[in-house]
């Protein structure tokens, strides 16, 4: 006899008699089932249990309008854990199982009783089935093992990511998955502000984490991800989420590989890629078309840890929900904002961007998202996109030769560069932008960002105008800059809000003083501030994307830079060399002056 539904197929032969063999019971979404269980088997052979088998095959048989339903996930305790599954391209909907019972084999799907309880009758953990799978491709290199795997522990202990969440590691080492939790258990801490089942969470977590050797073909390997996957989510509508810690020669292959043999089609696939994203506007654009020959924008998550920083996602918070800012964010008002980004000597560039060098790995993205999330116009509402369509990085003025100064850092002690950069790689950026619209007409916007310097300093400073017909100005002195408003917003060292006012000096005289009205985080907030990747991956998580660059920004930037990266490439560019430990280039000091810009040095 076989009976057909619009979502589901039972096929059911009639045997000479139900407890006449050893009756088992299996189900494919067993597979995930810990503790080496595989497949549920059963081989029973009492009459009471018999009995009831009897029973449910009358009962099925009876209800021909018998819909499945899968078992429903647990609620997460933490509410901001968005489980979407909304299909994106190349995912179709969740096909229902094919339930065959030949001979004497029944599967059940829908009956708790039988599948969910072994012969004890103990509860078994079905909820185990991940609804969210986060697979770090290179899983044994320093940024995963540093970052990646951290901040998704960090989640995962703070109720950010579901309890039955899935980890997959993928690299070409051969280890295990006992291997793999070892190397991710010396790097993983509980947060000082919590504490609570530290070792519970860090043990649940580690058991959720699995190890796939892809060795040297990826499309291979990302085979086995995905079979390795799919035996975990044990048929179960899962979403997935890539994240592409390799270097730049590899990605163009594992990105291919993964988009052709790893995606889910059962939810959504979202892809995160680490800058820098090309080497200029040619190659970026080339990467750029084979992505989107591959995947969907909307799947696209190019990821720079500095825009994670609570500074820069604090911009449009401070902006756009204080009416004393935004009728004060324009020409009218704001003299000159500048940027300034630097390392000391703890950071050394030969490492990580050789090559490269700094325009590439911080100017292109996050100086220039910096300047964008700044100076954009208000969006219509918080949405990712909606975000991203008001940036101004197609009104930014192409940089030119005369506004931009380079350096690079000395060797200590002598005078020649770094033997680590190729020739004279730039490892300091000055320049002075300019936003050609109607809200920024005429002010410049100031980058100061380099490595090997006297300290390690991210803040913005907004310098606003002098007060037209200033009746104090008898009372300020004849330097009038030291008397401008100033908002700045500091990162580093220490976190703040400083609004600069010029206040009167208590006293019997008339004397003014420029004054900070100080909001320092520490002093406020008794809490500890996330890492920038456990930020940036629950973006990813709740698909915010309005801190990750979209195609047609790369583009974008890369057109501004691309005069400069030009003139570089064909020599017509000087490098001034600066002592580490130092200042900086002088030039730059000059270049502050040439737009009337005083260089403020704390």
């Amino acid at each position: 006899m076989s009976v057909s539904f619009s979502s589901t197929s039972f096929a059911f032969q009639r045997p000479a008699h139900l407890c006449s063999n050893s009756l088992t019971v299996a189900s494919n979404n067993f597979d995930s089932v810990p503790g080496g269980l595989g497949r549920l088997v059963l081989n029973v052979r009492s009459t009471s249990l018999c009995r009831r088998f009897r029973g449910l095959k009358l009962w099925v048989l009876e209800r021909l309008n018998f819909q499945f339903q899968p078992p429903k996930q647990p609620k997460n305790r933490n509410h901001h854990f968005k489980n979407n599954l909304e299909n994106e391209k190349g995912s179709v909907s969740d096909s229902s199982s094919i339930l065959h019972v030949p001979d004497d084999k029944v599967t059940p799907m829908e009956s708790p009783s039988l599948l969910q309880t072994g012969l004890s009758g103990a509860p078994m953990d079905v909820s185990r089935k991940p609804s969210l799978c986060i697979a770090v491709i290179g899983a044994t290199g320093e940024l995963a093992k540093r970052k990646i795997f951290p901040a998704l522990f960090a989640l995962y202990y703070s109720g950010f990511l579901p309890e039955n969440v899935g980890i997959f590691g993928y690299s070409r080492k051969d280890i295990t998955d006992e291997d793999l939790q070892s190397i991710i258990a010396s790097t993983l801490t509980c947060r000082v502000d919590h504490q609570e089942n530290c070792d519970d969470k860090l043990n649940a977590f580690l058991s959720r984490t699995y190890y796939i050797n892809g060795g040297y073909d990826n499309k291979y390997g990302m085979s086995m991800l995905n079979a390795r996957m799919e035996q975990i989510e044990g048929g179960s509508k899962t979403n997935r989420i890539f994240y592409l810690s390799v270097p730049q020669e590899a990605l163009l292959d594992v990105a291919s590989c993964l988009a052709s043999s790893a995606q889910t089609q059962k939810g959504w696939n979202r892809i995160i890629f680490e800058k820098p994203f090309g080497f200029d506007a040619l190659s970026s654009h080339r990467l750029t078309q084979y992505l989107l020959s591959n995947f969907q924008e909307k799947q696209i998550y190019r990821i720079d840890h500095l825009l994670g920083r609570n500074l820069i996602e604090n911009l449009t918070v401070l902006r756009f929900s204080n009416l004393v800012f935004e009728p004060l964010w324009s020409r009218t008002y704001i003299d000159n904002v500048q940027v300034i980004l630097s390392e000391d000597l703890a950071v050394h560039p030969g490492r990580y961007f050789s090559g490269y060098g700094i325009i590439r790995d911080i100017v292109h993205s996050h100086v220039l998202q910096t300047i964008a999330l700044l100076a954009m116009e208000p969006p219509i509402s918080l949405d990712g996109e909606d975000i991203r369509n008001e940036k101004v990085l197609r009104s930014i003025r192409k940089l030119e030769p005369k506004d931009v100064i380079l350096g690079q850092y000395k060797t200590s002690g002598g005078a020649k560069v770094d033997a680590c950069l190729n020739g004279l790689t730039p490892t300091y950026f000055a320049a002075a932008l300019y936003i050609d619209n109607a809200r920024w007409d005429g002010v410049p916007f100031l980058i100061k960002t380099g490595l090997g310097l006297i300290k390690h300093q991210m803040e913005i400073r907004i310098q606003f105008r002098n007060v037209p017909g200033n009746v104090y100005h008898e009372c300020i002195g004849h330097n009038m800059d030291r008397a401008v408003n100033e908002l700045i917003l500091r990162d580093v060292p220490d976190e703040a809000i400083l609004v600069r006012v010029n206040n009167k000096v208590p006293g019997l005289g008339l004397q003014l003083d420029s004054s900070e009205l100080n909001l320092l985080y520490k002093d406020k907030y008794n809490m500890e501030v996330p890492d920038s990747y456990e930020h940036l991956l629950l973006d990813v998580i709740d698909g915010d994307s309005h801190l990750f660059m979209r195609s047609d920004e790369l583009a974008a930037a890369w057109n501004i830079l691309t005069p400069i990266l030009n003139e570089i490439d064909k020599d017509n560019m000087s490098v001034e060399l600066y002592e580490m430990g130092g200042r900086g280039p002088v030039g730059a000091y000059y270049l502050w002056a040439k737009h009337g810009v005083r260089w403020v040095e704390d």
